[in-house]
């Protein structure tokens, strides 16, 4: 077992190497587990949040010991990155990495668990949301300071942002699940918006985040929605059609 910790939490080296030992038959499940399962555990009064991912297939095992870092690896460093620009995430703890003679096995991130309000998710599933308006032009607010700084985050998606109410009216992000992410010089109108084209299908939220990306942007409303809408459509359109093909060709399962 390969064991990456963190400075500031290596005192806790024995109660993290306990828990990865008994993670099957400890800790509380959060979320429904099916794909990647999530626990929570108590480190000494801290809630730690530990992600075990699923064991990856031949040809993955081999990639991730010779060739790639691992999900585990890479959340860790991105977490660490992006809390050096400044940007929301939970603090990452440490990551684990057990290979055998073949490749990787099991791979685990541990951060502190963030206890949130909403996710972006909300927004888009309930539209009278309370101060709805105000946290989507703040969220986008967010995203363009991600993009000002070269973070192309692969996995912008509705529930990956946590949103954390600290005052009144007003909102910080958090991004979770971190291992999908690149690092640009500079981003292009082009790569922006295709960034947040996974966010929402309502074309009123997308008038919004438009509105106030265009002012943060110094370009025109017309080119920020057209360029953020069509990119937006194209996902729609590709994600119905693999579902449709999934349901037509993998009926039984």
């Amino acid at each position: 077992m390969l064991i990456h910790i963190d400075p500031k939490f290596q005192k806790y080296i024995s109660e993290l190497n306990t828990i990865i030992e008994n993670f099957d038959s400890s800790g509380y499940l959060f979320g429904d587990g099916q794909r990647n399962k999530i626990k929570l555990f108590d480190l000494e009064g801290k809630k730690t949040n530990i992600k075990s991912f699923k064991i990856p297939n031949l040809i993955n095992k081999i990639a991730y010991k010779y060739f790639r870092k691992s999900k585990a690896r890479r959340s860790f460093e991105y977490a660490t990155n992006l809390l050096e620009k400044g940007i929301g995430t939970p603090q990452p703890i440490a990551f684990f990495e057990n290979y055998s003679w073949l490749g990787l096995k099991e791979s685990y991130y541990a951060s502190e668990h963030l206890q949130a309000e909403l996710t972006f998710r909300e927004l888009v599933e309930i539209p009278d949301y309370p101060e709805h308006a105000t946290i989507l032009r703040q969220f986008t607010r967010f995203s363009f300071n991600l993009h000002e700084k070269g973070i192309e985050f692969l996995d912008h998606s509705p529930g990956n942002t946590l949103i954390k109410k600290v005052s009144e009216k007003q909102y910080e992000f958090f991004l979770v699940d971190l291992n999908r992410m690149n690092f640009h010089a500079e981003m292009d109108v082009n790569m922006r918006m295709k960034n947040l084209s996974r966010l929402t299908p309502k074309k009123e939220m997308i008038e919004i985040m438009s509105e106030e990306y265009a002012k943060l942007y110094n370009k025109s409303f017309k080119e920020v929605f057209d360029t953020m809408w069509y990119y937006t459509c194209e996902f729609q359109e590709k994600y119905h059609r693999k579902r449709r093909l999934k349901a037509k060709y993998f009926f039984w399962k």
